[in-house]
């Protein structure tokens, strides 16, 4: 739907949402839109705004202060060149896109108007959003508590101080419908539309899905492998040495192939090669106002010490407090184990043999409201610590979270699998905790929200059309932004990688005594590709893109779950009566040798890191190429501005036979 700018100028398709609190200053909401609208000569972000009118039947709760953000395709294609947006060129290789060369551009057709995705349109307005900054303004007019000082950006400012309520991009709801017809409606044995979920909504999360597949493929021949043994040796417990040795190469191997499939990925998306975008300081961030000498802009400092000593006297004391305390929740589980066993064993019956399963289904609901409560407290103390950058405040959060859930998750096999070497409690425990962690899981990410947003949907639908859905009638433009709006926010792949860590876990790690691990992941993994997807495209509102290169932090947490993989499996195999046999009067011997292997497993494993190459040849042949024709082009303009002539460099030609010939006579007659 195309919009008018208003007195008379240019129409543009609404792409981004802006909502101001509802009691904003009319003096400040001009000032905000007279700076959006301003040129980039003049300090602007040079974009098409509009307010949103009122919806149909509207209501005096309706927040009046929404409004409408868009951008000419020559905005566009200029904010695209900003940004170094790398798309196909029409020899086949990826380049920074440049106005002056687009018709070179294998997709640029007529104006340009198709040339750029939906995903990519919405980044470069938030992009221009973002950096709009104060210029010589001391607070935003009319709201005198709201300071600013020059190259303070306007939009962080106002999101921190409650003004800007939010900032969303517009679903295509026609765009939507083919995608999620393409992608979850239909029920269908094939790979995921991989370029579609891109194109709609960015690298990051189509980077997210392609890995949710092929870690789902990754594991077909560890549950191939798991199903006959399962039928054929499941009583014979000791038997898990071939197991555990197959899974020390499987968790090595798959994630040194995903980041080749990762590269590949990233290359046909044009992030690979692009250079990352200077950080801006975090909306939260706050501390005194100084002078930062890399922007040469005020903005505020805060002294590094003092933020270590949050971390190190607050938030580390914190972590190891939970986890005692999931140390202790962990021990009382283990009593009520004790109990129900002796119940069992007094009187074995089918009501017994059934209570021996509930400790194993509580515990495991405990450890998901315990990591829930501990995400809330994780958040809290990272933003308190003051990071300044997102990606430092990122880290420092997935740090967090991923100890206290490992430890949570894991301790307690640990200690069985060990100290208690009871592997028929193992192999209980493991497949209790991996059912109940996905059942639930699957209530919370998707049935929940689902439930949620449907009672939300039903209130707007009703106001508009009598028993219509909305999937059966379209709704105007004013009601469906009014819709989006009330629906919830997508916080990310923060909560879905790390589902899909905990499954490496418990595949990586202790499958060898539950082969039926792999299989009930596979089978949670398709689910999973279903129910995101539904939620992505029905329950959330659209986030905005990620030009993301990789999967980031989560590589280097899947790449040590595999190093402890390696040791838990080979312990394991040492523990096993097979290898047991072997050294009858020393355990000493045994352990050595157990030790010996496990390092000797490790060496092998970041061999295989060298040996294998992150980056296929073929694209590393293509980034060379670039970096050689970028310096050519470099010395080219850099030998015309001195006025001198310049020829291409060539590689030596060969010398033919008669030259070397007569090259030969001349040496010889020297």
């Amino acid at each position: 739907m195309m919009l008018s700018a208003g007195d008379g100028g240019p129409s543009f398709t609404p792409r981004v949402v802006l909502e101001l609190a509802s009691d904003t200053k009319e003096e400040a909401i001009t000032w905000l839109l007279s700076r959006i609208r301003d040129t980039q000569y003049n300090g602007g972000a040079e974009l098409l705004v509009e307010q949103l009118g009122p919806g149909a039947d509207a209501q005096e709760k309706e927040n009046p202060n929404m409004f409408l953000v868009g951008a000419t395709w020559q905005r566009l294609l200029s904010g695209a060149e900003d940004l170094g947006l790398f798309k196909e060129f029409n020899d086949g290789s990826m380049r920074a896109f440049t106005c002056a060369n687009k018709y070179n551009f294998k997709d640029f057709k007529g104006d340009g108007d198709s040339f750029l995705s939906t995903a990519e349109c919405q980044y470069i307005i938030k992009h221009e959003l973002d950096t709009l900054r104060a210029k010589d303004e001391t607070h935003v007019p009319g709201l005198s508590r709201v300071k600013l000082y020059p190259g303070k950006s306007v939009i962080r400012r106002l999101l921190s101080k409650g003004i800007l309520i939010q900032v969303f991009p517009l679903h295509e709801k026609e765009e939507l419908k083919r995608l999620s017809f393409a992608w979850y409606k239909k029920v269908k044995l094939s790979f995921q539309p991989l370029e579609d979920i891109r194109h709609y909504y960015g690298e990051g999360q189509a980077l997210y899905f392609g890995f949710l597949e092929y870690f789902t493929f990754a594991l077909v021949p560890m549950a191939l492998i798991g199903v006959p043994y399962y039928l054929f040796d499941w009583e014979d417990y000791d038997k898990y040495v071939i197991f555990a040795s197959f899974n020390l190469v499987w968790c090595t191997v798959i994630l040194e192939l995903w980041k080749r499939c990762s590269s590949s990925l990233a290359y046909r998306w044009g992030t690979l090669s692009r250079k990352k975008a200077f950080e801006e300081p975090r909306p939260g961030f706050h501390g005194v106002l100084g002078f930062n000498p890399v922007t040469g802009r005020q903005e505020p400092l805060y002294p590094n010490a003092k933020r270590q000593l949050r971390v190190y006297l607050v938030s580390l004391p914190f972590v190891l407090l939970c986890l005692y305390l999931s140390l202790y929740v962990m021990m009382i589980y283990f009593l009520m184990e004790g109990w129900a066993l002796s119940v069992h064993d007094a009187e074995p019956t089918f009501w017994t043999g059934i209570l021996c399963f509930i400790p194993s289904v509580l515990y495991a609901v405990v450890i998901e409201i315990m990591n829930l409560i501990y995400r809330y407290a994780a958040e809290f103390l990272t933003e308190w610590e003051n990071h300044r950058l997102e990606s430092s405040y990122q880290n420092h959060l997935v740090l967090k979270v991923l100890v206290f859930n490992f430890f949570n998750c894991f301790a307690s096999l640990f200690y069985i699998a060990f100290v208690m070497q009871d592997m028929v409690l193992l192999r209980q425990s493991l497949a209790t905790l991996l059912i109940t962690s996905q059942i639930l899981n699957q209530l919370m990410e998707a049935f929940l929200p689902y439930w949620l947003q449907r009672r939300r949907n039903k209130k707007m639908v009703r106001k508009i059309h009598k028993g219509k859905t909305l999937e059966d009638q379209e709704l105007p433009l004013a009601n469906q932004v009014r819709l989006e709006a009330d629906m919830s926010t997508y916080l990310g792949t923060f909560d879905d990688y790390l589902e899909l860590f905990l499954l490496f876990g418990y595949v990586s790690l202790f499958s060898c005594v539950y082969p039926l691990a792999a299989v009930l992941v596979v089978l949670n993994n398709i689910t999973e590709v279903y129910s995101d997807a539904f939620k992505m495209c029905r329950v959330f509102k659209r986030p905005f893109s990620d030009p993301a290169t990789n999967i980031g932090v989560w590589q280097l947490a899947f790449e040590a779950m595999s190093v402890i993989a390696v040791v838990t499996n080979c312990s394991l195999i040492g523990m096993s009566p097979q290898v047991k046999a072997y050294f009858p009067d020393s355990d000493m011997q045994l352990i050595l040798w157990t030790v010996a292997i496990e390092h000797g497993l490790l060496a092998f494993k970041f061999i295989l890191t060298f040996l294998i190459p992150d980056v296929p040849k073929h694209i590393q042949i293509n980034l060379s190429r670039l970096e050689f024709e970028s310096r050519e082009a470099l010395k080219k303009k850099r030998a015309l501005r001195g006025g001198k002539s310049w020829k291409p460099r060539r590689s030596p030609r060969p010398p033919s036979e008669e030259e070397e010939e007569e090259g030969g006579g001349r040496a010889d007659a020297r």
